[in-house]
């Protein structure tokens, strides 16, 4: 998922009005990348499998670089009302597939079973119910704080943060359980949190444009410019004359 941003910066670029990154958040892209192999170098699957080993998660790098640019996308073309409406929409369309997990997984049948020995009980024990509220307490907040970082923040930049808060997981995930990475992927995500610091948002295309005089604009300004020096000298010539005269005895 580091290489993302890379995908997305060139869909910016292409179909949301954003400039081309400079070349200071091209290097910070490159350097997340850096860091991004040197962490899958490390992989024991990398290591015995190859590139065949992240089939999948070449396949979700182009799912999500679409995703990202089309989310973007929603939000500067569509109306919405209010921050609610997309968040909606994300959870209608996530139902129908949690369902189909869901039963693959035997899950409806568990909880059938479940449900015959204990009933309504099984949601009040204090374990079940309170993962159920912080689940939704926190799925909730996710929607609603994803959604508005989007619309403030370019996709590229939203895919960015996204690629920041895995990295701190992992480096959370070290100092709690004891699978983790070698010590060379730690240092490979540190590289990777490097990159994302120097990161700067690219502008949007019709602002570069604008911050940077016209041609037409120049010419336009050297003749008023040319103008006004000429009225000020013709005002001099035309002062000199009276000043003399005024000063003759």
């Amino acid at each position: 998922r580091a290489l993302a941003p890379l995908l997305v910066s060139v869909l910016d670029a292409a179909f949301l009005g954003r400039a081309c990154p400079s070349l200071r958040s091209w290097g910070a892209l490159g350097v997340i990348a850096a860091g991004a192999y040197g962490y899958a170098a490390t992989d024991e699957k990398f290591q015995t499998q190859g590139y065949a080993a992240y089939f999948w998660p070449t396949a979700y790098l182009f799912t999500i670089s679409f995703e990202m640019a089309y989310g973007k996308k929603i939000i500067q073309d569509v109306d919405l009302k209010t921050r609610s409406g997309p968040v909606q929409y994300t959870n209608i369309l996530g139902f129908p597939p949690m369902i189909l997990f869901a039963q693959m997984g035997g899950e409806f049948e568990k909880f059938r079973v479940q449900w015959l020995d204990d009933g309504v009980i099984m949601l009040l024990r204090w374990p079940v119910g309170m993962l159920l509220v912080v689940g939704c307490v926190v799925g909730t907040g996710i929607g609603y704080s994803g959604w508005w970082c989007r619309s403030k923040v370019s996709a590229t930049s939203y895919t960015l943060i996204g690629i920041m808060n895995k990295c701190l997981t992992i480096i959370v995930n070290y100092f709690i359980w004891d699978q983790h990475a070698a010590p060379i992927g730690i240092a490979s995500l540190g590289l990777c949190l490097v990159g994302g610091a120097l990161y700067r948002q690219a502008p949007m295309k019709d602002q570069d444009s604008s911050s940077q005089p016209k041609a037409a604009d120049l010419v336009d300004a050297e003749k008023h410019l040319s103008i006004a020096k000429g009225r000020a000298e013709n005002d001099d010539e035309q002062r000199i004359p009276l000043v003399q005269a005024n000063t003759e005895p």
